[in-house]
């Protein structure tokens, strides 16, 4: 082979190769402990079970865990600018668990909650959000726990979200896929946590 046709093989397969790393696209899941993983290693977290998900489709998607145990909604908005410097295609928002547990008013949770996907789509106007829902324990009493479940609701109705309504659906409860704390999944509930997501990421993938 001649070096002319050499040369042009190698920049074919230099374009081809940085065209590929171009074109992965990366899904950001933001939150606090359950997206962190706390109580299990980080590979069995529902956020590594969606990268193996997308992986085992060959679908050019990388996933970033940026979950943080403890982190209020709060907290979320004051970390959120230093997370969006890298792209972001899909922004995945799990938080509100701790506010409940907090009993932080639940205005203040939604504004939060509104603050963060703001910054995302000022940053990203083409990104997508996923808004994962949360429930406040019930020992909060009755008025707070269902104005807590309506500000995810109503935050699904003022933004172009993809809305999961509770991200523990089918795992909140059960003694089998939590830990000894009651809150934190198992590996088992992290299984499920990822299947029943999955169903709200497959058809934008």
């Amino acid at each position: 082979m001649s070096k002319l046709k050499v040369t042009t093989f190698l920049i074919a397969l230099f374009l081809s190769v940085t065209g590929a790393a171009q074109e992965t696209k990366t899904i950001l899941f933001f939150g606090d402990s359950i997206t962190a993983g706390y109580g299990i290693d980080e590979e069995n977290a529902f956020p590594a079970l969606i990268q193996a998900k997308t992986d085992s489709l060959n679908l050019n998607y990388r996933v970033v865990n940026a979950g943080l145990s403890g982190e209020t909604s709060a907290g979320g908005l004051r970390r959120v600018d230093w997370i969006l410097q890298q792209h972001v295609d899909i922004f995945v928002l799990e938080l509100g668990g701790n506010d409940g547990l907090r009993g932080i008013d639940p205005e203040n949770t939604k504004e939060n909650l509104a603050g963060i996907m703001d910054k995302v789509k000022e940053k990203y106007p083409e990104a997508l959000i996923v808004l994962t829902g949360m429930e406040a324990p019930p020992n909060m009493g009755r008025d707070y726990t269902e104005s807590f479940r309506q500000i995810y609701s109503e935050l699904n109705e003022q933004y172009d979200v993809i809305f999961m309504p509770f991200i523990l659906e089918g795992v909140a409860g059960d003694p089998d896929l939590n830990l000894a704390d009651g809150i934190h999944p198992t590996e088992e509930g992290h299984k499920i946590v990822a299947k029943n997501l999955w169903n709200y990421l497959k058809p934008v993938l």
